[in-house]
C-alpha cells in the first residue's frame, strides 16, 4: 500500500480543488498499484524552507513496500511525480522535492 504525503507552504486556498483525488489516481498509475490501495495526505500552509528560500514549495514523500525497483524505474517514478506537481501546483523545478 503506497503512502503519499504532500507537504507545502502554499495555503489551502491556492491548492486546486480535488488535488488529493487526482494525486491518488496519479500515484496509482505511476506506481502501477490499485487506486483503492493508495493513501494520500495533503498538508498545506506549512512553514517550510527549500534551498534557503521560503518561496512557495512542495515536498512529496512516497513510502511503498514492493515498488522501489531499479534506479531506472525510480527515475521514471520521480519524473511522473514531478510532472504532476508542476502541472497541479504551478511550481518551478527548483521549488519541489
Amino acid at each position: 500500500m503506497p503512502f503519499i504525503e504532500l507537504d507545502t507552504n502554499l495555503p489551502a486556498s491556492r491548492l486546486p480543488a480535488g488535488l488529493e483525488k487526482r494525486l491518488c489516481a496519479a500515484v496509482a498509475t505511476i506506481l502501477s498499484k490499485p487506486e483503492d490501495r493508495v493513501s494520500v495526505t495533503v498538508r498545506p500552509g506549512l512553514t517550510m524552507v527549500l534551498g534557503g528560500s521560503t518561496e512557495p514549495c512542495a515536498q512529496l514523500l512516497v513510502s511503498s513496500i514492493g515498488v522501489v525497483g531499479t534506479a531506472e524505474e525510480n527515475r521514471g517514478h520521480s519524473a511522473g511525480f514531478f510532472e504532476f506537481l508542476t502541472k497541479e501546483l504551478a511550481l518551478g523545478p527548483d521549488r519541489r522535492t
